[in-house]
């Protein structure tokens, strides 16, 4: 199977809607050490308790980030893309205190946790690019505890549908009102805090007030303003580039 010509590009795309950086500073990231792999789906990356040597980057496909409770229920707190480092805090953090999971086949590429501090601290532009880009994580994180913890059952999927649609839509992988959601209705039950059953029963609310028209894992936003009142959903958490914002 080949691998990316430039694995380490999604990140300093995603860096660059962050932050500035100069040409030296891309080139220095483009150059990081790094072992590119090829995961299966399903495939853990990080263990709860593991003390990993290495982050891990999203080349291409979708990984979770999740908890395991004490009876087995699970909670998937994040949904990783292209671009982003899934365990950037490890970095310095260096005992996992979840898990991370690939959600698709997917590409990963994996830099020495002693690389990424070099450059962060060495190269001031991208040091502060990686430390928003985990502020960034931890506005996603606020968003979805106030989403499961305040909002009822259709705002929570509705919330999740706009979300995708602007996340996919700024890394390039999918359009605003229509993308590729490469989740079950299992996982999404645990990303929003339902049975399965209930997430189905609103999914199929969803498409019946003509706001979504799903196939398979396809999903097509018919009216992204009306989906976003009903999801109550503002994309300011994301703190995407303004240039990418429909509303």
């Amino acid at each position: 199977m080949l691998f990316s010509s430039e694995p380490l590009a999604p990140l300093v795309r995603k860096l660059l809607n962050i932050h500035p950086l100069s040409p030296e500073d891309r080139a220095a990231v483009l150059s990081l050490p790094s072992i590119v792999r090829q995961l299966e789906h399903g495939q853990y990356i990080v263990r709860e308790g593991d003390v990993p040597t290495h982050s891990c980057l999203v080349v291409s496909g979708f990984a979770i980030r999740h908890k395991i409770m004490g009876d087995g229920a699970r909670q998937i707190v994040n949904v990783h893309v292209a671009g982003d480092m899934v365990d950037l805090q490890n970095s310095l953090l260096k005992v996992a205190d979840h898990n991370v999971q690939t959600l698709t086949a997917m590409e990963a590429a994996f830099i020495p946790r002693a690389a990424i501090l070099d450059i962060a601290f060495s190269r001031p532009a991208v040091g502060k690019a990686l430390w928003l880009e985990t502020l960034v994580e931890g506005s996603i994180a606020r968003e979805w505890i106030a989403n499961v913890g305040r909002r009822n059952s259709l705002t929570r999927v509705a919330h999740l549908l706009c979300e995708f649609a602007y996340r996919l839509d700024a890394v390039g992988i999918g359009k605003q009102c229509n993308y590729e959601l490469p989740m079950t209705q299992e996982q999404i039950a645990d990303t929003v805090g339902l049975t399965p059953v209930h997430v189905n029963r609103t999914l199929k609310s969803l498409d019946a007030a003509g706001l979504t028209t799903r196939s398979r894992r396809s999903v097509v936003i018919n009216d992204l303003a009306r989906l976003a009142e009903v999801g109550d959903f503002r994309s300011i958490y994301l703190h995407l580039p303004q240039e990418s914002l429909a509303a």
